[in-house]
């Protein structure tokens, strides 16, 4: 695919079908672009009005072209596109841009044509980029054939660019080249992929990832098409340390509305989408000038960073500011050493603060070759990771040397945030220090790509995991029926959960015996399969203190159930040992309509719906993230002595996270799988899955 996909977005011959001699139409603007920026390919422009365009020779149809081009540009009206693409084929043209919209996003008839399409694709093996797309740019080799003015309207390139835009929508492809521009971005592509009717995102994110051109990728996601291709793809950019910057749209309801109507997608789980983003190691945004200033700060990857940030300022409020914008965007300000600190204070006044923010005052203007000693500091401390120094316009060119001196000798990340007009700022930048104008947007971008360098790590070591439990589970099984509670459990210890002290019964007689056996007090439960929601039927009973009153719950619940579900298969009750613990939790998982199966791990009972402190992961999981999950929460301190309460048993908590994730992974035909509550006891004494519900597919 990534050899075909050369001929989309590298061709070295192009024709443009439905070409025209004008500039400002869809048919003459690649070919005007082209002509312009000097692309040295072959051009050929079909059109039988005219004998040439732009310089270049027309043709009056497709067949009489000289050569087979590696690329046909269809500027033509949806209803003409697949009888088009066939004579293409015919012509020996591998690979096609498809421009019309019309298709799957215009409805039944849309749909009708956007099939007809698919079908010939799959059936002759072209490569098609589209439909309803603005086409692509391929800016180092000047291959224009996106209808996009933008190029025209923006400084030019000078030399070689290195990071990519990848949309699902043109104009966001658009704005986010000329927002990128402005800010120095230089780029490798622009693609725009449309309904990606034959050609998904994913895929053009694995030629991205082994694009020698390009390092980066800055893309708009409404919805994708392919998680396990998408996974595929995140994993070549994390071993490359190439920065993958997204947004995915549909947050809300309307926004959601919004994209459906716009490319027929339909928008997943923001929470989902989120989870698996941070998992890979995928840098989530929400805002254009975000993105671009990310694709800025991905050309100082090399750099070495972190999440420890020292401060250098010149004003105590600026120090106070930007220690509670990188704080707020999860980053460190850690307190110096105290000899770090005192040979601040050898050049700081004493009303100046130098445990960090560091605040030179304004005494720096009058000993500016102080500020090679602070800067020295500051960046060989072992206590700091980022170095970022703010200043006014005089006083950045003032320092720029050091900094630049400091940037020589050291490999961290030094930020320079500019207050004013420095004219250093290009200088700056060439040397290896990232400069921004803004401090608030300076702090947007420096926070995200901050945690990207240090999770890395992490997420290569989640693609193996993933990697060697795919080879591992490759025979999975299938359960023939589905399972009640107490099946479900038994099912569950066969992969190490520890066994509960638990009986069955049919009527109330058996259900005093087994009350006797496990001993008071005890919990009677409908057993069913059919009803996994028991609350709602008035079916449980707890703290039942005889045999007494265990006869008498079992008759009440399966009175109640049989007028309420007849249909409902009943295999009994359940009678259960009354337990204590220190919390309940939720570990459940579904499967996403994108990514597959999901983990999740929260508060159980009724205060997962009410505080929805829950934490998401894709499978598989293993105890070393179920220890990130449950530290994730919010409610982790109640698990963690909050307040003299005994620590709660963690490790148990991971090693059911671990066997809920082994179970699902292994039987391939479970739909959702769920135990609420997990209720966890002191250390040392494991935790019960005190209810569990297991849902097969297509049932």
């Amino acid at each position: 695919m990534s050899e075909r996909l050369g001929c989309l977005l590298d061709p070295q011959s192009i024709t443009i079908i439905g070409a025209t001699n004008n500039p400002g139409r869809i048919g003459g603007m690649p070919l005007d672009m082209m002509s312009h920026f000097g692309f040295l390919g072959q051009v050929y422009p079909v059109n039988p009005k005219y004998n040439n365009m732009f310089g270049y020779k027309c043709y009056p149809d497709v067949e009489s072209l000289p050569v087979a081009p590696d690329l046909a540009v269809l500027a033509i009206g949806a209803h003409e596109v697949t009888a088009m693409l066939k004579r293409c084929h015919a012509r020996g043209i591998p690979a096609a841009i498809v421009y019309a919209a019309g298709f799957a996003e215009a409805g039944d008839e849309g749909l009708a044509l956007e099939l007809e399409l698919k079908a010939f694709v799959k059936q002759s093996g072209m490569i098609v980029g589209g439909p309803n797309c603005m086409g692509f740019a391929n800016l180092n080799s000047h291959v224009y054939t996106a209808f996009a003015s933008i190029f025209k309207m923006v400084a030019p390139q000078v030399g070689r660019g290195s990071t990519a835009i990848l949309t699902q929508s043109g104009n966001v492809c658009s704005a986010l080249f000329g927002m990128g521009r402005e800010r120095g971005v230089q780029f490798s592509h622009f693609i725009n992929t449309g309904n990606e009717a034959c050609v998904e995102y994913s895929q053009y994110l694995n030629y991205l990832a082994s694009d020698a051109d390009t390092d980066s990728v800055v893309g708009y996601i409404e919805q994708l098409r392919d998680g396990p291709g998408f996974i595929r793809a995140a994993h070549q950019f994390a071993k490359q340390a190439k920065p993958l910057i997204l947004y995915k749209a549909g947050e809300t309801q309307k926004g959601s509305e919004a994209v459906q109507s716009h490319t027929s997608a339909l928008a997943g789980d923001m929470a989902v989408y989120r989870a698996a983003f941070a998992q890979m190691n995928v840098i989530a945004t929400n805002d254009f000038a975000q993105m671009v200033n990310l694709a800025y700060l991905a050309k100082f990857k090399q750099r070495r960073g972190g999440q420890r940030v020292a401060i250098m300022t010149m004003s105590g409020a600026m120090g106070a500011i930007l220690a509670d914008k990188c704080i707020l965007a999860g980053m460190e300000v850690p307190t110096l050493s105290l000899e770090d600190q005192k040979i601040l204070r050898s050049g700081i006044p004493d009303y100046g603060m130098v445990s960090n923010p560091v605040d030179v005052t304004g005494n720096i203007v009058n000993s500016p070759e102080f500020a090679l000693a602070a800067l020295t500091t500051l960046a060989t401390s072992p206590d700091v990771d980022v170095l970022v120094v703010t200043a006014p316009g005089y006083l950045m060119d003032r320092m720029s040397e050091y900094l630049i001196e400091i940037a020589q000798t050291t490999s961290r990340l030094i930020v320079a945030i500019d207050t004013g007009k420095a004219s250093c700022r290009e200088k700056l930048s060439q040397a290896g220090v990232a400069v921004f104008d803004d401090a608030g947007r300076a702090i947007q971008a420096l926070g995200p790509f901050c945690q990207w360098m240090t999770r890395r790590t992490e997420a290569l070591r989640w693609f193996e995991l993933q990697e060697r439990t795919s080879q591992a589970v490759a025979s999975k099984h299938t359960l023939n029926q589905t399972l009640n509670e107490h099946e479900t459990r038994k099912l569950l210890y066969s992969f190490g959960l520890p066994e509960l002290n638990e009986r069955t019964a049919v009527n109330a007689q058996e259900a005093m015996i087994a009350a006797e056996q496990i001993g008071f007090p005890v919990a009677v439960k409908i057993l069913s399969a059919d009803i996994p929601h028991k609350t709602e039927l008035n079916a449980i009973r707890l703290d039942l203190q005889s045999a007494e009153e265990v006869a008498q719950a079992t008759n009440e619940i399966l009175a109640a159930v049989q007028c309420a579900k007849p249909q409902a298969h009943i295999d009994g009750v359940l009678i259960q040992a009354m337990q204590k613990g220190i919390a309940e939790l939720i570990v459940g998982i579904t499967r996403d309509q994108v990514f597959g199966p999901v983990m999740t791990v929260g508060l159980g009972g009724v205060l997962t719906e009410i505080y929805r402190d829950v934490a998401h992961r894709l499978l598989p999981i293993d105890v070393r993230v179920a220890q990130t999950m449950i530290e994730e929460l919010k409610a982790y301190a109640l698990l963690d002595g909050y307040r003299g309460r005994p620590l709660a048993d963690r490790e148990a908590i991971q090693r059911t996270i671990q066997s809920v994730s082994q179970a699902f992974e292994t039987i391939a035909n479970i739909q959702e799988l769920e135990i609420n509550p997990l209720l966890v006891h002191e250390a040392g004494r494991g935790a019960s899955a005190i209810d569990a519900l297991l849902i097969l597919k297509n049932q």
